[in-house]
Order: C-alpha cells, then structure tokens, then sequence
C-alpha cells in the first residue's frame, strides 16, 4: 500500500538529524528570507521544519548524499541564480517605470474613508500586467491620505524598487 506524503513526513519525522543546538538541520533546496541561501545547511525548529520548509520544497534532511549533490551542482546552481537575479532586474525596471493610480473615498481634507494598502496596490499592479503578491510590497503603514507615495517593491533579497503610486479621489457620475 503506496504511502501518503504525511505517512512518510512522520516516519521521517523520528529520524531528522538534530543540529547542535538541539534543532533540526535540513540543508536549503531554495533560497529562504531571514533563513540561507540555496545549499546552505541550517539548523531549525522542529515545527518550521516539519510544517513549512519540507512540505514546502523548500528544504530536505540534510544528508551526506544531499550534501554531495549540492557540492557537484553548486556551479550551475549559482549560474542559475544569477539568470534568475538578470530577470528580476530587469523586471524591476520595468516596474520602476511604472506610476500607478487607485481611486479612494476621501472627505474633503484628503482623509480616506478607509485606507488603501498592499492588496489594493497589487491589484492596480496587475491591471497594468504586473504580477506581485501582497507581501513584495512594503509599506510603513497604510496609505489614509490623497497624494503622491513612493512604496518599495521587494522582489528579492537583493532587488527591491521603488514604485511611485498616486491616491486620488474617487470620480463619481454626478461630478
């Protein structure tokens, strides 16, 4: 009887090597924020280890034959790294280009009914041909006035952009 991915996460689950400090040590398939780089081996909790960076793909056990294979591939591994920082690069050009425009309900001070924040500006984003996700926008808090802001577009840990966005009035019929 073929196992499930979450029979086999528990059977790997009693033998996950320990690190030093008493957590697990998993090795880095992908790059993960405020964690490692790709083939860096690290050491973690047991819960963000067995709930997120596993079923995730993000990591594996950190074996001597994982280790071996990423030692034989870190070359290309790198080569690809850096194709992949060109596209982002270039793709934040692009969005550096852009000046996006959201309507809001405002008083007659420039105080928004309401506020605008990342999921609104991701949207705007989108229906210019941008697809970001609400946590590559950075913002110091949300947007509750009309006018012009600079907001940061995070893409990677070493490319970010500024994005200029413009809060307007909404235009009713009437007006």
């Amino acid at each position: 009887m073929p196992r499930t991915t979450e029979q086999k996460l528990h059977r790997a689950h009693k033998r996950l090597p320990k690190g030093k400090n008493g957590g697990i040590s998993l090795l880095l398939i992908h790059n993960v924020e405020h964690l490692g780089r790709q083939g860096d081996i690290v050491e973690v909790r047991r819960g963000y280890a067995m709930n997120y960076l596993m079923p995730q793909g993000l990591a594996t056990i950190a074996t001597d034959h994982h280790k071996r294979m990423v030692e034989k591939h870190r070359e290309k591994l790198h080569q690809l790294e850096l194709e992949k920082l060109s596209e982002l690069r270039q793709y934040a050009d692009q969005i550096a280009t852009q000046s996006i425009t959201i309507e809001a309900n405002a008083n007659d001070e420039g105080h928004l009914y309401g506020s605008v924040g990342q999921h609104e500006i991701v949207e705007a984003l989108k229906e210019v041909g941008f697809t970001l996700t609400d946590d590559q926008i950075r913002l110091q808090g949300p947007l509750k006035e009309l006018g012009l802001y600079t907001v940061k577009v995070h893409l990677h840990s070493e490319v970010e952009v500024d994005l200029k966005v413009w809060v307007v009035p909404t235009v009713t019929a009437g007006e």
